[in-house]
């Protein structure tokens, strides 16, 4: 199966660089996606969702509010407005380095006699 993966990566042809960088897009791209579906919208938190229930457990553990800061209030934030500049930074910087390490990965164990 690892073979398998890394001849197709060969056949992509495609640099370490270019799987840092594609690594970096998805996730930028991604992020906002997943936080929309996980329930955090620019309406609010919707009804159901896993960011509801992600809210309730928050405010049982802190006597009824959300604390400012919090995962939840920062995931809302991001859901209402999207990335920040610094935000769309941090995610892109995670990217690239899953998008590292996944070809390191792939080309390690495959390279391997």
């Amino acid at each position: 199966m690892l073979q398998v993966a890394g001849a197709a990566i060969s056949a992509v042809g495609m640099s370490t660089a270019a799987w840092i960088a594609a690594g970096a897009a998805v996730t930028v791209v991604a992020a906002p996606v997943v936080i929309t579906a996980a329930g955090f919208t620019g309406a609010g938190i919707a009804a159901g969702s896993l960011a509801a229930k992600m809210m309730s457990m928050a405010a049982i553990a802190n006597g009824g509010g959300i604390a400012a800061g919090s995962a939840v209030a920062t995931l809302q934030s991001i859901g209402a407005t999207g990335l920040s500049t610094a935000g769309t930074a941090v995610v892109g910087g995670v990217g690239a380095v899953v998008g590292r390490a996944v070809i390191g990965f792939f080309l390690g164990r495959c390279n391997k006699p």
